[in-house]
């Protein structure tokens, strides 16, 4: 394989480059080089720069990463690009389920999956088709046309409400979860770095209480980096009160649940373990799905054939869905450290080295995806890789399908049509595949 001008990868880590759009040339080109390629980490103004890392190119070469927990590790680095900043952060975020390996992510994982009961799931998916239709009598109020954001009009409400019933958070409280998810995820992006939408004044004691832990900037205006656990104080001292509360008056929702639950070696949740937990669900849990949403929107704006389909025929849902994902892919990557010597699509990989799986272009890649620029809602199979694979598959999956399916069939329901009215604005980000702002005009049927 030729060796690659270094200068020319950039946009592989260059958050700059993600909120104009999406390399796919230039994936593609990589595709095309090998399954594995080595990117040095520059200096750029939006990056740190950093010791270089492999990417993953191709789908098989991911998959077979995600599979070998034991070899491609989340825990030994965490599963960010961006190294921690400091011994303690990475410390911080090894606690957390996202970036544990085995035996210590299987425990918990196993909790969780048992705290998502039958009776439950089906209790949260009659409130999210209920949700939708809540949403969608909001935006209409009762008017046969008009303009909105569909971001925040629409898309960025359905995670929140749903992740309220989810933890049993009192509604009026979810917006907390609105800026925690931005502050985390939009950290490179100056307009949601310092997020702060929630109105105190309609929150709860137990909000108004985390809320005098929330940090402020620095002289220089800055505030701690919030992938350390300083950074978010008012999101970890909510969880602490909301776990008390709940474990003096549990209820039926998942959370109660979990809390109550006993392990294999006969102990329960700890507190602290609640409280990350609440962190993966309200952030992860919230900006994926907000970002999923509205790209699976951007995806039928520019196919309107589709979106007709799917109107005529909505039993074609299920499967326009799994298109959205992966032709939006809202995660784009993910890290893995090498947890000893090894290979990977032919290459030499060393101890120690970072590993980065690009969801987004094995969700494009030729050998998997016939036409993957094409989005088709009749596309099977589709092996997409937006909620991973493996022993880390997101144990989320299954509800964020239901709520896009949920709010996708109300909107062709109960909307003629959408249009674009003006440009959308994308997410900073090297990370989150982001949609700030999707302006649209509609019109109900």
């Amino acid at each position: 394989m030729m060796a690659l001008d270094q200068s020319q990868l950039e946009f592989v880590y260059d958050p700059l480059v993600y909120e104009q759009g999406i390399p796919f040339t230039a994936l593609a080109a990589l595709r095309a080089q090998g399954p594995v390629v080595w990117v040095d980490e520059h200096r750029l103004s939006q990056w740190p720069g950093g010791k270089g890392f492999w990417l993953v190119t191709r789908h098989a070469e991911c998959q077979q990463a995600l599979k070998s927990a034991k070899i491609f590790s989340s825990q030994v680095g965490g599963t960010q690009l961006r190294d921690p900043a400091s011994p303690d952060d990475l410390a911080y975020v090894q606690q957390m389920m996202l970036n544990m390996d085995p035996p210590d992510h299987t425990r918990l994982r196993r909790m969780l999956i048992n705290a998502f009961t039958s009776r439950a799931i089906r209790q949260l998916e009659d409130r999210i088709r209920q949700h939708a239709a809540d949403i969608v009598d909001r935006v209409t109020a009762g008017k046969q046309s008009g303009e909105c954001d569909f971001v925040k009009d629409i898309a960025s409400d359905m995670p929140l409400l749903c992740l309220a019933d989810i933890f049993g958070l009192p509604s009026e409280d979810r917006y907390l979860m609105f800026d925690w998810a931005n502050r985390v995820i939009g950290y490179q992006d100056p307009e949601y770095a310092g997020s702060s939408r929630f109105d105190v004044s309609r929150g709860t004691p137990m909000a108004r209480e985390a809320l005098k832990l929330r940090p402020v900037p620095d002289a220089e205006g800055k505030l701690p980096d919030p992938r350390s656990r300083h950074g978010m104080d008012d999101l970890y001292r909510y969880a602490h009160l909301l776990a008390e509360y709940k474990r003096e008056h549990p209820g039926d929702d998942v959370m109660s649940i979990l809390l109550a639950q006993i392990d294999e070696e006969g102990g329960k949740l700890t507190i602290a373990e609640f409280e990350n937990m609440f962190w993966l669900f309200a952030v992860a849990g919230n900006e994926t799905l907000r970002n999923a949403i509205p790209g699976g929107m951007l995806a039928l704006l520019q196919h309107p054939s589709a979106w007709r389909d799917l109107q005529e025929a909505p039993e074609l849902m299920p499967g326009a869905v799994e298109e959205m994902l992966r032709w939006w892919t809202p995660v784009m990557n993910f890290r893995r450290t090498a947890a000893e010597d090894t290979t990977l699509g032919g290459v030499n990989i060393r101890e120690g080295d970072k590993v980065l799986l690009s969801f987004l272009s094995a969700n494009h890649d030729e050998r998997v995806f016939s036409e993957p620029a094409v989005f088709d809602i009749r596309r099977d199979p589709n092996p997409h890789l937006s909620f991973g694979h493996g022993p880390h598959f997101c144990i989320g999956a299954q509800l964020a399908v239901a709520q896009m399916r949920a709010l996708f069939t109300e909107l062709g329901r109960r909307f003629e049509q959408f249009e674009l009215v003006g440009t959308p604005t994308f997410l900073r980000s090297n990370f989150q595949r982001g949609v700030k702002t999707l302006p649209v005009r509609w019109c109900v049927r």
